[in-house]
């Protein structure tokens, strides 16, 4: 008997977001977004059901909020198939960036038609790749990172804490710019320490590391949503020129979470004005433009 995949909540109206409790800087990026529209290709192995997330929605929420640029992100949903990450960059122009998905064949000229709508990175799943010994998750990235290079583009981890972990040492001499979703995904249920969470936080001295603050109620699982504060202070802390902000709308598989309140967590992570400008506007046309 088939697994019955779980049923995404509604999507939250924008109108009934929590508004941002400091000025937003102009030009703010959110760096993390996926849509969800009927009649595009599912991936091999969704992991829910269709969700509430359309474009529409996402541009709703972004005016609600102020936010004006934005980054696609392509997701597990969709697999390897950007069919729809390319119309909605193609819709939106210049103000959204993509973040694909490839298969290790997809050819030079199919990635530079992504580079010429707006795609700036390779997202690199590597919780479908959790089981593989760590030598080979590393050659698949130094694989991955040779196709994004001669583009200007860097990777993007979406990856499980414990291999975050697993792979530090590699990442202390990795010269090409990635960034680390979700905090590192640094979740105590799954075993991670304060002594990991601290080498994670070194670690973006060292190459081109940035790390998304994305993805709190991901971390933090049942707890409240103030035990992931000390996470966000040490990295802003630490370098606030290495971080960036995502919303992960649309809170899969939770349509009615708040993305305001996400985006207020900034307002104690980085109470000073210059490190939100950084986390929202400077870090994230660096990555993207």
């Amino acid at each position: 008997m088939a697994a019955v995949l779980p049923e995404p909540t509604p999507m939250r109206a924008a109108e009934t977001l929590t508004r941002p409790g400091f000025e937003m800087p102009q030009g703010s990026w959110d760096t993390h977004f996926h849509v969800f529209e009927p009649g595009y290709p599912v991936g091999p192995a969704p992991q829910y059901q269709f969700p509430d997330g359309t474009l529409d929605q996402y541009l709703r929420m972004t005016e609600w909020l102020g936010i004006d640029r934005m980054v696609l992100v392509q997701p597990t949903y969709y697999g390897n198939d950007n069919s729809l990450l390319v119309d909605v960059l193609k819709k939106v122009g210049p103000r959204c960036r993509g973040v694909v998905r490839i298969d290790d064949d997809t050819s030079d000229a199919e990635l530079d038609a992504y580079d010429r709508i707006g795609v700036r990175a390779i997202r690199l799943d590597l919780f479908a790749r959790a089981s593989w010994p760590i030598a080979d998750i590393i050659d698949y990235i130094r694989t991955m990172a040779g196709r994004a290079r001669p583009r200007g583009w860097h990777l993007q981890f979406y990856t499980p804490g414990t291999v975050v972990r697993e792979l530090l040492p590699f990442f202390a001499d990795f010269e090409d710019t990635y960034v680390i979703d979700h905090m590192g995904y640094m979740k105590e249920s799954d075993g991670l320490t304060p002594a990991d969470f601290e080498r994670l936080v070194r670690i973006l001295d060292h190459g081109s590391c940035y790390i998304k603050l994305s993805g709190a109620y991901r971390v933090v699982g049942n707890k409240p949503l103030s035990t992931v504060a000390p996470l966000g202070r040490a990295l802003v802390s630490a370098r606030p020129d290495r971080l960036v902000w995502g919303s992960d709308w649309p809170h899969l598989t939770d349509g009615q979470r708040d993305t305001g309140e996400y985006l207020n967590l900034l307002a104690d992570w980085a109470p000073d004005a210059a490190d939100r400008a950084r986390i929202l506007v400077e870090n994230p046309e660096r990555l993207f433009n």
